[in-house]
C-alpha cells in the first residue's frame, strides 16, 4: 500500500530574545504567521523573517518553518 504526503498548511514562527531572567537564562517571545504557502522556498521565508526582524526592537534568535502534511493512501 503506497502513501503520499500532501502539504495542506504551513506557518512561519520568529523567535526573539527579549531579555534574561534572574538566573541569566534567555527569555524568548515568539511571533507566528499562519497561512504560509507550504511550498514557499526556505530562502524566501528567511528573507521575509529578516525583513520583519528589522522592524522589531529585540534580536531574532530563530526562524521556524512548520509544514503540516496529510498522509493519504494512493
Amino acid at each position: 500500500m503506497a502513501v503520499v504526503a500532501n502539504p495542506v498548511d504551513a506557518s512561519l514562527r520568529l523567535r526573539f530574545q527579549t531579555g534574561s531572567d534572574a538566573s541569566g537564562n534567555p527569555v524568548y517571545r515568539v511571533q507566528s504567521y499562519s497561512r504560509i504557502l507550504p511550498e514557499a522556498a526556505d530562502q524566501n521565508l528567511y528573507d521575509v523573517a529578516q525583513a520583519l526582524a528589522g522592524l522589531q526592537q529585540h534580536q531574532l534568535s530563530a526562524v521556524l518553518h512548520t509544514v503540516q502534511r496529510e498522509i493519504v493512501v494512493v
